[in-house]
């Protein structure tokens, strides 16, 4: 048996191939993530609800055959995805006793292919927002300084992967809450085109703005979680092609030689800081030299600010239109964010409408001449943990509490599939993403451009406050030891 010396800091891919050859058991692995809970949890506040089955499941699985892409991989669940007999709160207090009857179709599909689930993470309520705060539960620190935040809304998932706690996480996107946490805690988080991950059950059975997808601590670890849960599902009106594609196989074809990318720095008009921006064009320069270079891309894409906010309200105020009213479980700023949305007059939303529409022309026209364009992910550097948003950037006040996330939000309004992958550390140390936004459909070589990245601009140490274990490092390969 393999001795497993911070196994919990693997790659998914690489503890997949010791779980399939049975140099490693669903055991060791349960028993190395359940460990890094134990000791990193309290402080950083990931996981809210462990499964408390979590080991039973482990050693009932250890006892088959090494069937399904997942077999023994523990999975952290957002705290928003219903999970049968695991207390599913939405971070709001009036369901902080909630234990769903059922799963959620992408629990089903990670339960078919033997994955572990650890937990649920933590979210803000009802997933409003992108930071990771909530009544119930309170906030969830970065792995790398736990005085600041992780981002949101899918925080506890990238915070617990940043940590060792799991090996992947479920997660949704609406306005960057997959891109935001991922880069902030130096994960890799991808949101997908609509409809290629189900999602469901859900209250907007049309929606096309906020989507399914997940993290993982490589790119291909993404690829592998794409490859288990994307496809068509008969309860979802929005559908991906009905062939389900080897993602995993795609990864490692590389770049295309004749790739061409984009660059904008600034494309929301918000400001990036410099702190933010200077690993990014390093990164850039890195893949100039290994003969894949980027061309500066002109974007203005500041109308898209104001019709992401408008688009955004009425999803939110279909999903929540039943309890609306209710102030307390919906929390402060969803409260408002439906407000606001009643407020709304049909011309607002048509012209809303209208502007996405010309930002997909706008889109069709510019991958015309590039195949990816790269952005940051964020505009700013973690913040402390106690702040909700930042108010200001690079001197620039923000509107809402949500207008800081635009670098993220306007290409929500595209349909286009984009990832965020670290690209080094900034100036306080902390990680920093590269935003990737490919054509719809190109999540194999949005992924594959993201891998290639992630090995020239390798982070090879756990978060600060994982420094006292041994081994660290992102093992993007199978471990040669056995």
């Amino acid at each position: 048996m393999l001795v497993h010396d911070n196994i919990a800091f693997w790659s998914a891919c690489s503890l997949r191939k010791h779980l399939q050859d049975r140099r490693l058991s669903p055991v060791d692995v349960a028993e190395a993530c359940l460990e890094q809970y134990e000791r990193h949890n309290p402080a950083i506040n990931a996981i809210v609800t462990l499964n408390e089955r979590f080991m039973d499941d482990a050693r009932a699985l250890e006892q088959k055959q090494p069937k399904g892409l997942l077999y023994g991989l523990p999975v952290g669940l957002k705290d928003t995805t219903e999970t049968r007999g695991l207390r599913t709160t939405f971070g709001s207090p009036a369901f902080k006793d909630n234990t769903p009857g059922r799963d959620a179709l992408i629990v089903k599909r990670l339960r078919a292919e033997g994955a572990l689930i650890l937990g649920k993470t933590n979210t803000p309520t009802f997933a409003a927002g992108a930071t990771t705060w909530n009544p119930v539960f309170g906030h969830t620190r970065n792995p790398w300084n736990t005085s600041l935040t992780c981002g949101g809304s899918t925080g506890g998932g990238a915070a617990a992967l940043a940590a060792g706690m799991i090996a992947l996480s479920d997660g949704t996107d609406l306005g960057g809450s997959l891109r935001i946490p991922a880069a902030y805690c130096g994960v890799v988080g991808l949101r997908p085109s609509p409809g290629l991950v189900p999602h469901y059950p859900t209250m907007n059975l049309w929606d096309t703005l906020s989507v399914a997808g997940g993290m993982g601590r490589t790119a291909e670890d993404v690829a592998l979680y794409l490859r288990a849960v994307a496809g068509p599902a008969k309860q979802c009106v929005v559908r991906p092609p009905a062939r389900r594609k080897d993602y995993v196989n795609e990864i490692w074809t590389g770049p295309r030689a004749d790739m061409r990318l984009g660059w904008c720095r600034d494309p929301a008009g918000i400001g990036i800081d410099p702190v933010v921006l200077v690993p990014c064009l390093e990164t850039l320069d890195h893949m100039g030299l290994e003969g894949y270079p980027a061309q500066e891309v002109s974007l203005d894409l500041s109308d898209a600010r104001h019709a992401f906010g408008v688009l955004r309200g009425h999803h939110l105020l279909t999903t929540h239109f039943a309890r609306r009213t209710e102030h307390r479980a919906l929390g402060r700023h969803l409260s408002g964010n439906l407000r606001e949305a009643e407020r709304t007059t049909s011309l607002e939303l048509a012209a809303a409408v209208r502007v996405r529409n010309k930002l997909r022309e706008q889109f069709r026209t510019l991958f015309k001449r590039i195949h990816y364009l790269l952005t940051p992910t964020v505009a700013i550097s973690p913040f402390p943990v106690e702040e909700p948003y930042p108010e200001h950037i690079c001197g620039q006040p923000m509107r809402t509490y949500y207008d800081w996330l635009a670098p993220t939000s306007v290409f929500s309004l595209t349909g286009y599939p984009a990832v965020s992958v670290p690209c080094g550390l900034d100036g306080n140390q902390m990680p920093v993403g590269l935003q990737i936004i490919g054509t719809p459909g190109d999540e194999g070589g949005v992924l594959a451009l993201a891998q290639w990245i992630q090995l020239l601009c390798l982070i090879e140490h756990p978060p600060p406050a994982m420094a006292g274990l041994s081994g660290g490092g992102y093992r993007l390969h199978p471990d040669p030891v056995g």
